[in-house]
């Protein structure tokens, strides 16, 4: 089964078909909304978009891991991570989609 995968050309062509501004002002649009996105997650604020999920930046602290294949023993360093939560809305949509198979 081939998956899809959704791109900011389809997004700036639904914003085309739906809105009704120029190819290149929709695609103007998306990247700006990415943008605004990107740069509140990397000043460590949350992205909330209703109905849909949240995006956090979360701080990992240093721990030591373990190579699988040697067993050895390695450092991890501390860093920042994305994560997403769904809203309760967007889980019930996506399970509904699991239905009908």
């Amino acid at each position: 089964m081939g998956r899809k995968t959704l791109t900011r050309m389809d997004l700036s062509e639904a914003v085309f078909r739906e809105v009704g501004l120029s190819r290149n002002e929709s695609a103007q649009l998306v990247e700006s909304v990415l943008e605004h996105m990107a740069d509140a997650l990397v000043r460590g604020e949350q992205v909330k978009i209703s109905s849909f999920g949240t995006f956090t930046v979360r701080e990992k602290s240093a721990r030591i891991g373990r190579n699988p294949k040697t067993g050895e023993e390695v450092p991890i360093k501390p860093r920042r991570v994305l994560t997403f939560r769904p809203s309760h809305l967007m889980k019930e949509r996506v399970a509904a989609g699991n239905r009908g198979r």
